[in-house]
């Protein structure tokens, strides 16, 4: 029960943030406008310098979350390529499964990076900042890669969009320096903590503020698969996994609490810019948002 207890403690402030900017969003506190640009400056400059700031300054030792990688890669093409299997089988356009695999194997990060401190400490930070140094790219190229239907003009929009993806670029970037052994000066740590330091609760309030409950109506069948998927299946399959691979009791629950994240609201934006389902996505990302304060402190109290 104590476990139950912490994780509904860790949630709080979260739960609080996204609730306070559906509120914001629904009271017409602030004006519309604010929404849009808020997470265009979140997406393109604070969190990739949130991701930049952590993994340049982080004990960058990937040796030491082998097992770890093992673990999430094992998870992440075996659920790609059973999705992609169920593509062919069924013929599902790329609009749609684009939303289907960014569904499962997408994560916000910024829940995640929240709760990383409060649940495992110092080093269950920087355990998940080694491991989203290789998700990030990894499941932002399978996304990508999701909505390419095969032809010679969308490849080469789907490469660049690969190339030019802030995330991406603020992962490379940031593990470079790190491996590079340079280091900044005094004052430009400090203007890059502060600029860090905005991108969580700005980003948590901006997932409230895009929350569209009205959608759930709307295809409730897939949403509703989406959502057991992403937050029962991957969890559960995160822990076989994670025992298969001999993994640790504090390497298990942070393999097993990525997996068990609601998709990254970012993932509309994506779905926007290739012509994808952006009405399904924004009910699953609402769906799994919602249904994560449940599911979360439940599964993490059965499993560990």
């Amino acid at each position: 029960m104590d476990v139950f207890v912490n994780i509904i403690i860790a949630l709080f402030p979260l739960v609080a943030l996204i609730a306070l900017g559906y509120l914001l969003k629904r009271t017409q506190f602030i004006q519309d406008t604010f929404w849009g640009n808020s997470e265009k400056l979140n997406y393109f400059i604070l969190f990739p310098i949130l991701l930049f700031s952590n993994l340049a300054s982080v004990n960058l030792d990937l040796n030491a979350i082998a097992d770890m990688l093992l673990a999430l890669c094992i998870i992440t093409f075996s659920v790609s390529t059973l999705l992609w299997l169920l593509k062919r089988i069924y013929a599902i356009p790329p609009a749609r499964f684009g939303v289907y695999l960014q569904s499962h194997i997408r994560f916000n990060t910024y829940i995640g990076l929240a709760l990383m401190g409060t649940l495992y400490g110092a080093k269950g930070m920087q355990l998940f900042s080694m491991l989203i140094a290789v998700a990030i790219p990894l499941v932002n190229i399978l996304s990508v890669m999701s909505f390419s239907q095969g032809e010679k003009g969308q490849l080469m929009k789907t490469i660049f969009s690969i190339i030019k993806n802030p995330l991406i670029l603020g992962c490379v970037v940031g593990v470079l320096f790190n491996l590079s052994g340079l280091s900044l000066f005094a004052g430009m740590q400090s203007l890059l903590k502060i600029l860090a330091t905005m991108s969580l609760p700005l980003g948590l309030i901006s997932v409230g503020a895009a929350l569209q409950f009205k959608l759930l109506k709307l295809n409730l069948r897939q949403l509703t698969c989406n959502t057991v998927g992403r937050l029962i299946m991957m969890p559960c399959l995160a822990y076989v996994v994670c025992s298969w691979v001999g993994l640790a009791t504090l390497e298990s629950a942070i393999i097993t609490t990525f997996f068990g994240l609601p998709t990254a609201s970012a993932a509309y934006i994506l779905t926007r810019y290739f012509q994808g389902d952006s009405q399904l996505m924004a009910g699953v990302i609402s769906m799994q948002t919602l249904g994560f304060a449940v599911s979360f402190p439940l599964m993490m109290w059965l499993l560990y």
